[in-house]
C-alpha cells in the first residue's frame, strides 16, 4: 500500500510529520498532490500550545474536519495549493494537471470531491495562493465592520490577516486608517500597504485619552486581530460614541480582561465578533460564503500576498516553523509556507 506524509499535532507543542496510508480516489473525486501549504499563526498556534477550548470540535463548515475534534493526534491545516494528479471514473479529465486550492490539512497528497476544491486563475501565484484563506478572512473583517466615508478607522495587530486587511481598508474611503502593533517591521509594512498612521500598543491608548480630553471623537471603528486579549481593551477605549469594534481574533483559552466601567457603556459601543466560517446575518440575503470566497480570489490577485511570506520551510521540516512561531519575543516568522518540493 502506498504512503502519504502528514504533519501531526501530537500533543502540546510536539509535531511530527507521519506517514498514513494513500486515500483511493473515489469514482467521482479527484486526488490533488500538494505543490505548498500555509500556516495559520492564529488557529495552528493555539492547537500546537494546547490552547483550544477543551471539547470544542473543528470547524464543521470544512468537509475535510467533519465530526473531527480538537484532540491529538491531529492533522490540521487548511490551505493548500497542488495539482490534479487522478481523477475518477466519473469525474472530467479536465480536471487533471489544473491547479486548484483545497481546505485541507499539510499532507503530500488529497483525495477530494471537484467541488471542494477552487481553481486557481493562471495570473495568482502560488504562494499568494497558500494565503487565500487570509484573504477571505479579511473580507469577512471589512463586510462585518462596514467601513463608511470619512470614518477613522484601527487595525489592531499586523499579522498576515491584519495586514491584509489593511490592504482591503486602504481601497475604502476613509479620513484616516491607523495601524497598532508591537513590531516596527511590520508597522512598516502597514504604512506600505495604505496605513495613514502606525503606533506601538503603548501609544495607542493616547487614543482615548484624546478623545476624553474633547479633542477628538474617538474612532468610528476598530478591528482587533492581533491574538492579544489586552488589544481588545484598547480597541474599546479607542473607539467613540456609538463606535464599533470588530473582534477577529480566537483567543482560545486566554480571557480577556475588559475595562467596561468607564466610557464603553454610556457611549453605546458594539463588540461583535466576526469569524469566517459564517456570514453576518445583514448581508445573507445577498451573499453566500461562494461569493466572499470568489471576491476573495478576486482580491487575491491584485493584493502582494507573497511579499507577506517570510519563512518558506521544507515541508518535512514542519516542526522547526512550530517552534519559530511559538518563540516569544523578538519578531516572530509573519507568514509560513510549507514546500513540498523543495
Amino acid at each position: 500500500m502506498s504512503r502519504r506524509r502528514v504533519v501531526s499535532f501530537t500533543g502540546p507543542r510536539s509535531v511530527a510529520v507521519r506517514e498514513r496510508p494513500t486515500e483511493t480516489v473515489g469514482d467521482d473525486q479527484l486526488r490533488v498532490e500538494t505543490t505548498l501549504s500555509g500556516v495559520s499563526a492564529g488557529t495552528e498556534l493555539l492547537v500546537y500550545r494546547d490552547e483550544v477550548p477543551e471539547e470544542m470540535p473543528v470547524d464543521a463548515t470544512l468537509p475535510a474536519f467533519e465530526g473531527a475534534s480538537f484532540d491529538y493526534p491531529l492533522a490540521y491545516g487548511y490551505a493548500a495549493v497542488g495539482r490534479v494528479v487522478e481523477t475518477g471514473t466519473e469525474t472530467d479529465d479536465d480536471w487533471l494537471g489544473r491547479r486548484v486550492f483545497g481546505f485541507r490539512p499539510h499532507t503530500e497528497t488529497f483525495v477530494a470531491d471537484p467541488s471542494a476544491v477552487v481553481p486557481l486563475p493562471e495570473e495568482l501565484p502560488t504562494t499568494a495562493a497558500a494565503m487565500l484563506p487570509t484573504v477571505e478572512t479579511a473580507v469577512t473583517l471589512v463586510l462585518d465592520t462596514a467601513p463608511r466615508l470619512g470614518e477613522r478607522v484601527a487595525v489592531f495587530g499586523a499579522g498576515a490577516v491584519g495586514l491584509t486587511t489593511v490592504a482591503l481598508l486602504a481601497d475604502c474611503p476613509l479620513a484616516e486608517l491607523i495601524v497598532v502593533d508591537p513590531q516596527p517591521e511590520r508597522r512598516e509594512r502597514a504604512a506600505a500597504l495604505g496605513a495613514d498612521t502606525t503606533l506601538i500598543p503603548e501609544a495607542a491608548a493616547d487614543l482615548g485619552e484624546r478623545q476624553r480630553a474633547d479633542e477628538e471623537p474617538g474612532l468610528d471603528a476598530a478591528v482587533e486581530i492581533s491574538g492579544n486579549p489586552a488589544a481588545l481593551d484598547d480597541a474599546v477605549a479607542a473607539v467613540g460614541y456609538d463606535g464599533r469594534v470588530t473582534v477577529g481574533s480566537w483567543y482560545g483559552q486566554k480571557r480577556a480582561d475588559l475595562n467596561l466601567g468607564g466610557e464603553y457603556h454610556r457611549s453605546r459601543i458594539a463588540i461583535e465578533a466576526s469569524q469566517v466560517s459564517t456570514l453576518d446575518p445583514s448581508l445573507r440575503g445577498r451573499w453566500t460564503t461562494d461569493r466572499r470566497l470568489q471576491t476573495a480570489l478576486s482580491r487575491a490577485v491584485d493584493l502582494p500576498l507573497s511579499e507577506l511570506v517570510t519563512h518558506r520551510i521544507p515541508f518535512e521540516e514542519a516542526p522547526r516553523a512550530y517552534e519559530l512561531l511559538d518563540e516569544l519575543g523578538g519578531e516572530t516568522p509573519l507568514q509560513v509556507v510549507f514546500d513540498y518540493n523543495d
